[in-house]
Protein backbone atom coordinates (compact mmCIF):
# COMPACT_ATOMS: atom_id res chain seq x y z
CA UNK A 1 0.00 0.00 0.00
CA UNK A 2 1.50 3.48 -1.10
CA UNK A 3 1.62 6.07 1.21
CA UNK A 4 -0.35 9.16 0.97
CA UNK A 5 2.44 11.49 1.67
CA UNK A 6 6.09 11.40 0.17
CA UNK A 7 8.27 10.28 3.24
CA UNK A 8 11.93 12.67 2.79
CA UNK A 9 15.27 11.06 2.98
CA UNK A 10 16.34 13.36 5.97
CA UNK A 11 14.18 15.87 6.93
CA UNK A 12 14.98 18.32 9.48
CA UNK A 13 13.22 18.37 13.31
CA UNK A 14 12.35 22.15 14.17
CA UNK A 15 10.80 22.81 17.26
CA UNK A 16 8.97 26.00 18.67
CA UNK A 17 12.48 26.46 20.43
CA UNK A 18 14.26 27.32 16.84
CA UNK A 19 11.69 29.12 15.89
CA UNK A 20 11.66 31.23 18.59
CA UNK A 21 15.43 32.03 18.33
CA UNK A 22 15.13 33.05 15.10
CA UNK A 23 12.45 35.58 16.04
CA UNK A 24 14.79 37.00 18.52
CA UNK A 25 17.90 36.99 16.72
CA UNK A 26 15.71 38.94 13.44
CA UNK A 27 14.18 41.61 15.89
CA UNK A 28 17.67 42.14 17.00
CA UNK A 29 18.35 43.42 14.13
CA UNK A 30 21.66 41.81 13.84
CA UNK A 31 21.35 38.75 11.22
CA UNK A 32 25.32 38.29 10.20
CA UNK A 33 27.89 36.80 11.94
CA UNK A 34 27.91 38.34 15.56
CA UNK A 35 27.42 37.10 18.92
CA UNK A 36 25.22 33.82 17.95
CA UNK A 37 27.58 32.93 15.90
CA UNK A 38 30.27 33.22 18.41
CA UNK A 39 28.36 31.30 21.15
CA UNK A 40 27.49 28.47 19.04
CA UNK A 41 31.18 28.10 18.29
CA UNK A 42 32.22 27.96 21.81
CA UNK A 43 29.40 25.44 22.59
CA UNK A 44 30.30 23.54 19.19
CA UNK A 45 33.38 23.19 20.42
CA UNK A 46 32.79 21.91 24.13
CA UNK A 47 30.56 19.31 22.78
CA UNK A 48 33.37 17.79 19.71
CA UNK A 49 36.16 18.11 22.35
CA UNK A 50 38.01 20.52 20.59
CA UNK A 51 39.63 24.04 21.80
CA UNK A 52 38.90 25.66 18.65
CA UNK A 53 35.84 26.04 15.72
CA UNK A 54 35.59 27.79 13.41
CA UNK A 55 32.16 28.33 11.49
CA UNK A 56 32.25 28.61 7.74
CA UNK A 57 28.77 28.55 5.37
CA UNK A 58 29.17 24.99 4.36
CA UNK A 59 31.20 21.57 5.14
CA UNK A 60 32.75 22.18 1.31
CA UNK A 61 34.21 25.63 2.59
CA UNK A 62 35.34 23.85 5.42
CA UNK A 63 37.51 21.12 3.79
CA UNK A 64 38.57 23.33 1.08
CA UNK A 65 40.24 26.04 3.89
CA UNK A 66 41.31 23.01 5.65
CA UNK A 67 43.52 22.06 3.04
CA UNK A 68 44.50 25.50 2.06
CA UNK A 69 45.74 26.48 5.75
CA UNK A 70 47.47 22.56 5.25
CA UNK A 71 49.47 23.96 2.45
CA UNK A 72 47.61 22.22 -0.43
CA UNK A 73 48.18 23.70 -3.80
CA UNK A 74 49.06 22.81 -7.38
CA UNK A 75 51.24 19.58 -7.69
CA UNK A 76 49.72 18.13 -4.56
CA UNK A 77 48.52 14.43 -4.05
CA UNK A 78 45.27 14.05 -1.78
CA UNK A 79 43.80 10.74 -0.69
CA UNK A 80 40.22 10.06 -0.63
CA UNK A 81 38.21 7.35 -1.16
CA UNK A 82 35.49 7.30 -4.27
CA UNK A 83 32.36 6.67 -1.79
CA UNK A 84 31.97 9.91 -1.05
CA UNK A 85 29.91 13.38 -2.31
CA UNK A 86 32.18 15.37 -4.38
CA UNK A 87 32.97 18.25 -2.06
CA UNK A 88 35.58 15.72 -0.57
CA UNK A 89 37.42 15.52 -3.81
CA UNK A 90 36.55 18.61 -5.38
CA UNK A 91 38.65 20.64 -1.94
CA UNK A 92 41.46 19.62 -3.37
CA UNK A 93 40.86 20.57 -7.11
CA UNK A 94 39.95 24.19 -6.05
CA UNK A 95 43.32 24.23 -5.09
CA UNK A 96 44.98 22.73 -8.20
CA UNK A 97 46.07 19.56 -6.26
CA UNK A 98 45.10 15.96 -8.04
CA UNK A 99 42.62 13.94 -5.83
CA UNK A 100 43.78 10.03 -5.50
CA UNK A 101 40.61 7.55 -4.79
CA UNK A 102 41.44 4.85 -2.69
CA UNK A 103 39.59 1.99 -1.86
CA UNK A 104 37.26 1.30 1.40
CA UNK A 105 36.34 -1.62 3.66
CA UNK A 106 32.86 -3.75 2.41
CA UNK A 107 31.49 -3.68 5.81
CA UNK A 108 32.46 0.06 7.29
CA UNK A 109 32.45 1.66 3.91
CA UNK A 110 35.26 3.89 5.21
CA UNK A 111 38.85 3.78 4.12
CA UNK A 112 41.17 1.55 5.74
CA UNK A 113 45.18 2.30 6.79
CA UNK A 114 45.81 -0.09 3.91
CA UNK A 115 43.80 1.02 1.42
CA UNK A 116 45.43 4.56 1.71
CA UNK A 117 49.37 3.37 2.04
CA UNK A 118 48.99 1.76 -1.16
CA UNK A 119 48.15 5.09 -2.61
CA UNK A 120 51.00 7.22 -0.97
CA UNK A 121 53.40 8.86 -3.48
CA UNK A 122 56.39 11.64 -2.50
CA UNK A 123 53.35 13.89 -3.65
CA UNK A 124 51.02 12.85 -0.71
CA UNK A 125 50.10 16.73 0.77
CA UNK A 126 46.69 15.00 2.73
CA UNK A 127 44.71 12.33 3.55
CA UNK A 128 40.97 13.02 3.75
CA UNK A 129 39.14 10.61 5.63
CA UNK A 130 35.27 10.26 5.39
CA UNK A 131 33.39 8.93 8.37
CA UNK A 132 30.82 7.52 5.87
CA UNK A 133 27.49 7.45 7.22
CA UNK A 134 28.40 8.84 10.70
CA UNK A 135 30.84 5.86 11.46
CA UNK A 136 34.30 7.06 12.85
CA UNK A 137 37.12 5.39 10.69
CA UNK A 138 40.46 5.03 12.73
CA UNK A 139 42.30 8.23 12.24
CA UNK A 140 44.58 7.53 15.08
CA UNK A 141 46.33 4.23 13.43
CA UNK A 142 46.07 6.16 10.17
CA UNK A 143 47.98 9.12 11.45
CA UNK A 144 50.53 7.06 13.26
CA UNK A 145 51.03 4.89 10.11
CA UNK A 146 51.60 7.83 7.21
CA UNK A 147 54.68 9.70 6.61
CA UNK A 148 55.85 12.74 7.93
CA UNK A 149 54.60 15.45 6.78
CA UNK A 150 51.78 14.05 5.30
CA UNK A 151 47.89 15.90 6.62
CA UNK A 152 45.12 14.23 7.85
CA UNK A 153 42.00 16.28 7.31
CA UNK A 154 38.43 14.48 7.99
CA UNK A 155 35.34 14.73 6.44
CA UNK A 156 32.19 14.97 9.27
CA UNK A 157 29.82 16.13 7.27
CA UNK A 158 27.66 12.97 8.71
CA UNK A 159 29.49 12.26 11.79
CA UNK A 160 28.14 15.11 14.46
CA UNK A 161 27.80 13.07 17.41
CA UNK A 162 30.14 9.98 16.70
CA UNK A 163 32.76 8.77 18.46
CA UNK A 164 35.97 6.73 18.50
CA UNK A 165 36.33 3.61 19.66
CA UNK A 166 37.94 4.94 22.75
CA UNK A 167 34.80 7.08 23.68
CA UNK A 168 36.46 10.33 22.57
CA UNK A 169 34.07 12.56 19.91
CA UNK A 170 34.88 13.05 16.09
CA UNK A 171 36.41 16.50 16.20
CA UNK A 172 38.69 15.65 19.09
CA UNK A 173 41.45 13.92 17.43
CA UNK A 174 43.44 16.93 16.84
CA UNK A 175 43.26 16.83 13.37
CA UNK A 176 41.42 19.36 11.16
CA UNK A 177 37.43 18.05 11.51
CA UNK A 178 34.88 19.28 9.47
CA UNK A 179 31.32 19.38 9.83
CA UNK A 180 28.24 19.83 7.94
CA UNK A 181 24.78 21.65 8.98
CA UNK A 182 22.94 20.99 5.67
CA UNK A 183 19.34 20.57 5.57
CA UNK A 184 18.99 17.07 6.20
CA UNK A 185 22.22 16.71 8.50
CA UNK A 186 21.76 15.76 12.38
CA UNK A 187 22.29 19.53 13.52
CA UNK A 188 20.45 21.14 10.75
CA UNK A 189 20.76 24.96 10.31
CA UNK A 190 19.80 24.92 6.81
CA UNK A 191 23.42 25.57 5.42
CA UNK A 192 26.50 26.15 7.41
CA UNK A 193 29.98 24.40 8.26
CA UNK A 194 32.66 24.19 10.60
CA UNK A 195 36.14 23.32 11.45
CA UNK A 196 37.15 21.64 14.57
CA UNK A 197 40.90 22.20 15.47
CA UNK A 198 42.95 22.27 18.40
CA UNK A 199 45.83 25.12 17.04
CA UNK A 200 44.70 29.03 18.19
CA UNK A 201 47.10 30.79 15.33
CA UNK A 202 45.51 28.67 12.87
CA UNK A 203 42.01 29.20 13.72
CA UNK A 204 42.72 32.92 13.73
CA UNK A 205 43.91 32.31 10.18
CA UNK A 206 40.66 30.84 9.34
CA UNK A 207 38.48 33.67 11.12
CA UNK A 208 40.20 35.92 8.87
CA UNK A 209 40.67 33.79 5.86
CA UNK A 210 36.59 33.34 5.93
CA UNK A 211 35.77 36.84 5.68
CA UNK A 212 38.03 38.03 3.05
CA UNK A 213 41.10 37.60 4.61
CA UNK A 214 39.95 40.42 6.48
CA UNK A 215 41.73 41.40 10.21
CA UNK A 216 38.17 42.46 11.87
CA UNK A 217 35.44 41.10 10.90
CA UNK A 218 31.82 43.02 10.53
CA UNK A 219 30.77 42.30 14.26
CA UNK A 220 34.34 43.52 15.70
CA UNK A 221 33.92 46.48 13.52
CA UNK A 222 29.83 46.82 14.67
CA UNK A 223 31.07 46.21 18.58
CA UNK A 224 34.34 48.62 18.56
CA UNK A 225 33.19 51.60 16.56
CA UNK A 226 36.60 52.82 16.40
CA UNK A 227 38.16 49.74 14.55
CA UNK A 228 38.60 50.74 10.70
CA UNK A 229 37.82 48.57 7.88
CA UNK A 230 41.02 48.10 6.58
CA UNK A 231 42.93 50.14 9.65
CA UNK A 232 45.52 47.24 8.71
CA UNK A 233 45.60 46.67 4.95
CA UNK A 234 45.36 43.25 3.17
CA UNK A 235 48.08 41.04 3.04
CA UNK A 236 46.33 37.71 2.04
CA UNK A 237 43.89 36.56 -0.58
CA UNK A 238 40.51 35.63 1.69
CA UNK A 239 36.78 34.23 1.03
CA UNK A 240 33.22 34.83 1.48
CA UNK A 241 32.53 32.45 3.28
CA UNK A 242 31.30 33.16 7.15
CA UNK A 243 28.68 31.99 8.61
CA UNK A 244 25.94 34.05 9.84
CA UNK A 245 24.01 34.25 13.38
CA UNK A 246 20.23 33.62 11.76
CA UNK A 247 21.89 29.96 11.44
CA UNK A 248 24.03 29.95 14.50
CA UNK A 249 21.00 30.81 16.98
CA UNK A 250 19.11 27.74 15.09
CA UNK A 251 22.39 25.48 15.73
CA UNK A 252 22.56 26.18 19.12
CA UNK A 253 19.69 24.99 19.85
CA UNK A 254 19.78 22.21 17.80
CA UNK A 255 22.82 21.65 19.68
CA UNK A 256 20.88 20.99 22.96
CA UNK A 257 18.44 18.43 21.06
CA UNK A 258 21.02 15.98 19.77
CA UNK A 259 20.42 13.63 22.59
CA UNK A 260 16.87 13.36 21.34
CA UNK A 261 17.44 13.38 17.98
CA UNK A 262 20.20 10.46 18.60
CA UNK A 263 17.32 8.39 20.53
CA UNK A 264 14.86 8.65 17.42
CA UNK A 265 17.30 7.50 15.19
CA UNK A 266 18.24 4.78 16.85
CA UNK A 267 14.79 3.17 17.49
CA UNK A 268 14.94 3.66 13.80
CA UNK A 269 17.95 1.86 12.88
CA UNK A 270 16.59 -0.55 15.31
CA UNK A 271 13.47 -1.38 13.47
CA UNK A 272 15.48 -1.48 10.21
CA UNK A 273 17.72 -3.77 11.05
CA UNK A 274 15.09 -6.34 12.38
CA UNK A 275 13.17 -6.20 9.35
CA UNK A 276 15.94 -6.37 7.19
CA UNK A 277 17.25 -9.23 8.52
CA UNK A 278 13.36 -11.07 8.24
CA UNK A 279 13.30 -10.84 4.49
CA UNK A 280 14.15 -13.36 2.02
CA UNK A 281 16.64 -12.57 0.87
CA UNK A 282 17.82 -10.98 3.73
CA UNK A 283 19.69 -7.69 3.12
CA UNK A 284 22.82 -6.56 4.35
CA UNK A 285 23.62 -3.30 6.63
CA UNK A 286 26.62 -0.68 7.40
CA UNK A 287 28.61 -2.70 9.85
CA UNK A 288 28.44 -0.97 13.57
CA UNK A 289 25.36 1.10 12.49
CA UNK A 290 23.21 -0.19 16.34
CA UNK A 291 26.79 0.60 18.12
CA UNK A 292 26.51 3.43 20.58
CA UNK A 293 28.96 5.74 18.92
CA UNK A 294 27.43 5.64 15.39
CA UNK A 295 25.96 8.87 14.59
CA UNK A 296 23.74 7.57 12.26
CA UNK A 297 23.08 10.29 9.78
CA UNK A 298 22.48 7.25 7.37
CA UNK A 299 21.29 3.90 6.98
CA UNK A 300 23.01 1.84 4.39
CA UNK A 301 21.49 -1.09 2.75
CA UNK A 302 23.32 -4.10 0.80
CA UNK A 303 20.75 -4.90 -1.76
CA UNK A 304 21.01 -9.07 -2.21
CA UNK A 305 21.10 -8.29 -6.19
CA UNK A 306 22.41 -11.72 -7.72
CA UNK A 307 19.08 -13.25 -5.96
CA UNK A 308 16.59 -10.29 -7.03
CA UNK A 309 15.49 -9.46 -10.53
CA UNK A 310 15.52 -5.64 -9.98
CA UNK A 311 19.01 -3.66 -9.85
CA UNK A 312 19.61 -1.13 -7.28
CA UNK A 313 18.41 1.71 -9.50
CA UNK A 314 14.94 0.16 -10.08
CA UNK A 315 14.94 -0.79 -6.60
CA UNK A 316 15.23 3.14 -5.84
CA UNK A 317 13.07 3.85 -8.36
CA UNK A 318 10.19 1.32 -7.37
CA UNK A 319 10.74 3.00 -3.50
CA UNK A 320 10.22 6.48 -4.80
CA UNK A 321 6.93 5.57 -6.53
CA UNK A 322 5.54 4.18 -3.27
CA UNK A 323 6.49 7.60 -1.93
CA UNK A 324 9.35 6.76 0.30
CA UNK A 325 12.41 9.07 -0.09
CA UNK A 326 15.13 6.07 -0.64
CA UNK A 327 18.44 7.83 -2.00
CA UNK A 328 21.90 7.12 -3.38
CA UNK A 329 25.33 7.23 -1.45
CA UNK A 330 27.30 7.37 -2.91
CA UNK A 331 27.84 6.71 -6.86
CA UNK A 332 32.12 6.19 -6.75
CA UNK A 333 33.86 9.63 -7.80
CA UNK A 334 36.51 7.62 -9.54
CA UNK A 335 34.79 6.64 -12.43
CA UNK A 336 33.22 10.19 -13.00
CA UNK A 337 34.46 12.05 -16.59
CA UNK A 338 35.40 15.13 -14.01
CA UNK A 339 38.19 12.88 -12.11
CA UNK A 340 39.55 10.58 -14.62
CA UNK A 341 40.39 13.40 -17.13
CA UNK A 342 40.92 11.62 -20.21
CA UNK A 343 42.76 8.93 -18.23
CA UNK A 344 41.83 5.29 -17.03
CA UNK A 345 40.03 5.07 -14.15
CA UNK A 346 42.00 3.51 -10.95
CA UNK A 347 40.56 -0.25 -9.97
CA UNK A 348 38.99 0.16 -6.50
CA UNK A 349 36.87 -3.33 -7.17
CA UNK A 350 35.41 -2.95 -3.27
CA UNK A 351 33.84 0.60 -3.87
CA UNK A 352 32.33 -0.60 -7.39
CA UNK A 353 31.00 -4.05 -6.24
CA UNK A 354 29.84 -2.23 -3.46
CA UNK A 355 28.48 0.83 -4.97
CA UNK A 356 26.61 -0.88 -7.54
CA UNK A 357 24.05 -2.76 -4.72
CA UNK A 358 24.06 0.07 -1.85
CA UNK A 359 21.06 2.22 -1.03
CA UNK A 360 20.09 4.66 2.10
CA UNK A 361 16.35 4.40 3.60
CA UNK A 362 14.87 7.58 5.01
CA UNK A 363 16.24 8.31 8.75
CA UNK A 364 15.53 11.00 10.49
CA UNK A 365 14.52 12.34 13.91
CA UNK A 366 11.02 14.11 11.99
CA UNK A 367 10.55 10.33 11.56
CA UNK A 368 8.25 7.56 13.57
CA UNK A 369 8.43 4.26 13.81
CA UNK A 370 5.11 3.84 11.92
CA UNK A 371 7.00 5.80 8.61
CA UNK A 372 10.22 3.18 9.14
CA UNK A 373 7.45 -0.08 9.03
CA UNK A 374 6.01 1.89 6.02
CA UNK A 375 9.49 1.52 4.89
CA UNK A 376 10.23 -2.08 5.70
CA UNK A 377 7.08 -2.91 3.89
CA UNK A 378 6.96 -1.00 0.70
CA UNK A 379 10.91 -2.72 0.48
CA UNK A 380 9.94 -5.69 0.84
CA UNK A 381 6.87 -5.62 -1.69
CA UNK A 382 9.20 -4.57 -4.23
CA UNK A 383 12.02 -7.48 -3.48
CA UNK A 384 9.29 -9.42 -3.89
CA UNK A 385 7.83 -8.01 -7.05
CA UNK A 386 4.37 -7.50 -5.57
Amino acid sequence: MTRPEYLPFGKPHFSDREIAAVTRVLRSGWVGMGPETIAFERELADYVGAPHVVTVNSCTSALFLSLLVSGVGPGDEVICPSLTWCSTANAALYLGAQPVFCDVDPDTLCLTVEHVLAKVTPKTKAVMVVHLGGLAADVATLRAALPKGVVVVEDAAHALGARFPDGKPVGSSGNLTCFSFYANKNLSTGEGGAIALFDGSLAEQLQSLRQHGLPVDAWKRFSHPQQLLLSNPLDRLGYKMNYTDLEACIGRIQLTRQPEFAAIRLDIAQRYVNGLKAMSPPLGFQRHCLDPYHARHLFVVQLALDRMRLNRDEVVLALRAQNIGASIHYAPLHLMPLYCDGRQPASLPVTEQVAARMLTLPISASMSLSDADDVLRALEAVIEGR
